[in-house]
């Protein structure tokens, strides 16, 4: 009975260590977040563009400068990412897409875009408003339905 007591007390001591490291590396990932989005919302412009294609790719065969490659941390290189190709003005550039705005944005379709450098952060219907695709149905949901 003693040597339980012992065993739940450790665990229960690990447990509490832990979640005191989580807060204070989810404090340090929140702080480095906002941070990293005041530099986007300092750079960003507001472009037309004729959306050509999108995807999921990833992020070595999208076409990105090396310089963009070598920047991405090596346990997201083979990670697929959203990445739209569009044309703006007379050049066809290769831009990467905020994943909540990926599914609204339509192809062959114009659209103005915010962009800050090569990264999509906003979508706007240059004609009308962007048709919002229909949300997917959860699996029980579906279940429910049969």
């Amino acid at each position: 009975m003693r040597t339980l007591s012992i065993v739940l007390l450790v665990i229960l001591v690990v447990l509490i260590v832990a979640c005191i490291a989580l807060y204070f590396f989810g404090k340090k990932a929140q702080k480095k977040q906002a941070e990293q989005q005041e530099q986007l919302d300092a750079v960003k412009q507001t472009v037309t563009m004729l959306i050509i294609d999108k995807g999921r790719i990833r992020l070595r065969d999208a076409g990105f400068p090396p310089m963009v490659i070598e920047n991405t941390p090596k346990y997201l290189r083979r990670s697929k990412v959203p990445v739209v190709k569009a044309k703006v003005g007379p050049k066809v550039m290769t831009l990467m897409c905020d994943a909540q705005i990926y599914p609204l944005i339509p192809v062959k379709k114009e659209v103005k875009a915010t962009v800050s450098g090569i990264y999509i952060t906003g979508v706007r219907g240059l004609r009308g408003p962007l048709e919002t695709p229909a949300k997917k149905k959860g699996f029980f949901a579906r279940l429910r339905n049969k």
